[in-house]
């Protein structure tokens, strides 16, 4: 799983790389939680749909017990919500423009923007969707096909992407 994970780590700093930023660790660390988080999912979904055919499929399925993967389950989501609200609490937000709405309705904290905060729902409820599907079995095994087919999840995608164009871009008046 470790493996896994650092594979989607691995894109990350490459992507950092390329376009010459550097990385918050906030940031890190949700991607880190997220992986560890979708690296879990794979494997407890293999074996949730495999059943006791798991370890002539993949040896080392045979390591992990559904009780040890729900654990692990369990906390990486746990902290990757949590990671990702300390994420827009504790960055500074690189507001562009100033939505209207923003403007009227300022929601800070010592003068600094908070309003990435208002996306901590859309995380959870997509950390929570993603989980059910895992329990479901097969569809898990491809995170990319879960987000991409799974109609409630990829409108979460949507509107928490849009949501933080909004936010960090707003409506230049």
């Amino acid at each position: 799983m470790l493996i896994i994970a650092s594979g989607f780590i691995l894109r990350v700093y490459a992507g950092a790389f390329a376009i010459n930023v550097h990385m918050n660790v906030w940031f890190l660390l949700c991607v880190v939680s997220l992986a560890l988080f979708l690296a879990v999912g794979k494997r407890r979904a293999e074996l949730a749909f495999l059943q006791e055919k798991a370890p002539q499929h993949r040896k080392t399925l045979s390591v992990y017990s559904n009780d040890l993967l729900d654990v692990y389950l369990s906390m990486f989501a746990n902290s990757t919500w949590l990671v990702y609200a300390l994420f827009t609490f504790f960055t500074p937000s690189p507001i562009v423009g100033t939505a209207p709405l923003l403007a009227e309705f300022p929601l800070t904290v010592a003068g600094i923007s908070k309003w990435l905060m208002a996306t901590i729902p859309f995380v959870i409820y997509g950390i929570m969707r993603y989980m059910s599907i895992v329990y479901q079995g097969e569809r898990a095994e491809s995170p990319e096909k879960v987000i991409l087919s799974d109609k409630p999840l990829l409108i979460t995608v949507i509107l928490w992407s849009l949501t933080v164009i909004f936010i960090l871009y707003g409506i230049k008046t």
